[in-house]
């Protein structure tokens, strides 16, 4: 069975359950218990004969033969035994909560469809690209907000593309969602080095990878697409559930990929003496920061670069606001452009993105020795923006889209590199430009554009206000005509006859 059958399967289900009042989000979060405790039952029968971290008489035999209020309530205990556990079962587990109303759909979901497969003998990219469209199909599902933590996989396999990660590199995302970026990285390394040795394979699968997410909930969905993607086991899984902002962990990485939150200001909410909620911004003051702010993606730029080993090599998704926001912002991109080797900027169309509206870009850089000169020599900014159209649904962006930017990029010998924008063509998307012309725009700006958008142009050709006003208001009337007609028609004996 195939990765769309598999998820055509689950999927058809969730339209059941959706009628007792379960959304995508619980419905994949029910998946993710039941899918572990399978799991972890195969795993320690042959070939595999792994002692088992779920203790009795919570395991997955133990749920099967059970029906009817007798199930209902063992698998609401299994899942409060579980959750109070530690490592990987916390990870799994913590507050999880049955959401079924029916034990006779709880129990077809545990025999018929998850019990019916064999997801261990499956393999990785199966089962992984499974539980990416049930992740990718909740991400679509606008009300429950959970497209947040999805980014575009086709945008992800672009960015680790000119990145090319390598064998024995330590690679993280310190906002890694549902875990994206950490498993395509994974898979690059080993589809591009089809020779790895047990050392090397042991070091991708356990030790290669690291992501922070503050959500326990999407931390618990990231853990689980680790694993079915062959990443980590039921024993160990690279996820840490914290707040990657409060701190610097002291761990150094030569890979970091990211696509942190998007929303400019961090805030808690304070509970008073009398039950007045207060909201308090939280400004990060961290040592290691060039900059004290309270907006989030300039606070990600500097912990990402604090995360980086000397000649560590960045890819992140930034908001417009972080390219040419003053005060604090402005600091931190000199400090950047200074310190570090800034080399390409992607500037993304709108459409991508679950948020409506989103203006995103992808910076790419390098941190440095301390210099007294720049590191940044020339930075190269490819423009997808300008005159570019994608939606979620009818028109997605898909790998090829971005073939001529990592073309561009040129990942082989980013040193060796052609522009496609002139004078004689001035349509070119790929153009550079040099540290002393960003340093000299107003605030260091680094929102930059040269194409001609065919909607402005469109708009020389437009009619006087005055003229644009009157047809307005012609439409306007002959719409309220209209509307005079239909409720004409309805209110005579013939309307209601109909």
């Amino acid at each position: 069975m195939n990765s769309a059958t598999i998820v055509q399967k689950l999927w058809n289900y969730c339209n059941v359950l959706r009628d007792d009042g379960m959304s995508y989000g619980d419905y994949v979060e029910q998946l993710t218990y039941l899918l572990f405790l399978k799991m972890a039952d195969e795993r320690s029968r042959p070939p595999y004969k792994q002692v088992s971290i779920i203790p009795e008489p919570y395991t997955w035999p133990d749920l099967l033969k059970r029906d009817g209020d007798d199930l209902f309530d063992h698998y609401r205990h299994t899942l409060e035994k579980l959750g109070a556990g530690k490592g990987t079962l916390a990870l799994i587990f913590n507050k999880a909560q049955n959401k079924f109303q029916d034990p006779a759909k709880l129990r077809r979901l545990v025999v018929d469809l998850i019990d019916a497969e064999n997801w261990s003998a499956m393999g990785a990219d199966v089962k992984g690209d499974a539980y990416e469209g049930l992740l990718e199909k909740n991400a679509q599902d606008t009300k429950s907000g959970a497209g947040q933590y999805f980014t575009p996989r086709a945008l992800i396999a672009a960015m680790v593309d000119c990145i090319a990660p390598k064998p024995g590199e330590a690679i993280c995302d310190p906002a890694c969602g549902t875990g994206g970026f950490l498993f395509f990285a994974h898979n690059y390394v080993a589809q591009h080095n089809p020779n790895l040795t047990r050392d090397q394979k042991k070091h991708l699968k356990e030790n290669a990878l690291r992501g922070w997410e503050l959500v326990q909930s999407t931390a618990r969905l990231a853990a689980m697409n680790l694993m079915l993607h062959g990443i980590g086991s039921d024993k160990s899984v690279p996820i840490v559930v914290a707040d990657a902002l409060a701190a610097d962990p002291g761990e150094r990485f030569e890979v970091v990929l990211a696509n942190p939150p998007f929303g400019k200001k961090s805030s808690t909410m304070i509970t008073g003496a009398e039950g007045k909620v207060t909201t308090e911004k939280d400004i990060i003051e961290r040592d290691d920061f060039w900059a004290t702010t309270s907006n989030k993606q300039l606070n990600f730029v500097q912990h990402i670069k604090t995360l980086l080993k000397q000649h560590g090599r960045a890819a992140v998704v930034v908001p417009d606001n972080v390219l040419f926001e003053g005060g604090a912002g402005e600091t931190i991109r000199k400090r950047l452009l200074h310190e570090c080797d800034v080399h390409t900027l992607l500037r993304l169309p709108t459409g991508l993105f679950y948020a409506q509206g989103v203006k995103a870009n992808v910076i790419f850089f390098e941190r440095k020795p301390a210099s007294e000169t720049p590191w940044t020599k020339k930075l190269w900014i490819y423009d997808l923006r300008t005159n570019k159209h994608y939606t979620l649904k009818t028109s997605p962006m898909k790998r090829e889209d971005l073939d001529e930017f990592v073309a561009c990029y040129n990942p082989a010998n980013r040193h060796v590199r052609k522009a496609t924008w002139s004078a004689k063509n001035p349509d070119g998307r790929w153009r550079a430009y040099d540290y002393d012309e960003l340093i000299a725009r107003d605030k260091a700006s680094l929102d930059i554009f040269w194409l001609r958008d065919d909607a402005l142009a469109d708009s020389d050709n437009l009619p006087p206000p005055d003229v644009i006003a009157q047809e307005i208001v012609d439409d306007l009337e002959a719409a309220l005509e209209q509307f005079r007609l239909i409720a004409g028609d309805l209110s005579s004996p013939q309307g209601e006859a109909s």
